[in-house]
């Protein structure tokens, strides 16, 4: 289908003012939740990456505070908190160049 079949809303081969202002409300407001969608994708990405990165150091000073039981079952933990976090990540990258890929098929023609 192309862009003029799809803001023809009522399909009588011709685009009115009112179907284009649809039609450009709708691209808008298309184009607002792709942007925050984005920006929540990496605000979640950044907080895991911190996350990553602030484990270690709550494992040490719970030791340095004396909780040493405490240190060393967050230290077990460490293996499955770091896989999980790095499965999110992944799993981000690894959605957002399959829908990058997607798109550029599309734009080819080749669906």
């Amino acid at each position: 289908m192309t862009e003029f079949q799809k803001a023809d809303l009522d399909g009588d081969g011709s685009i009115s003012q009112r179907e284009m202002e649809i039609y450009l409300e709708a691209k808008r407001r298309e184009m607002e939740d792709e942007d925050a969608k984005r920006d929540q994708q990496r605000k979640m990405v950044w907080f895991a990456l911190f996350g990553m990165l602030g484990y270690p150091l709550f494992v040490f000073a719970s030791g340095a505070l004396g909780f040493d039981n405490e240190s060393k079952i967050i230290g077990d933990m460490s293996g499955v908190y770091f896989m999980s976090v790095g499965l999110v990540v992944a799993a981000f990258f690894g959605a957002d160049a399959y829908v990058k890929g997607k798109e550029k098929k599309k734009e080819k023609g080749d669906d």
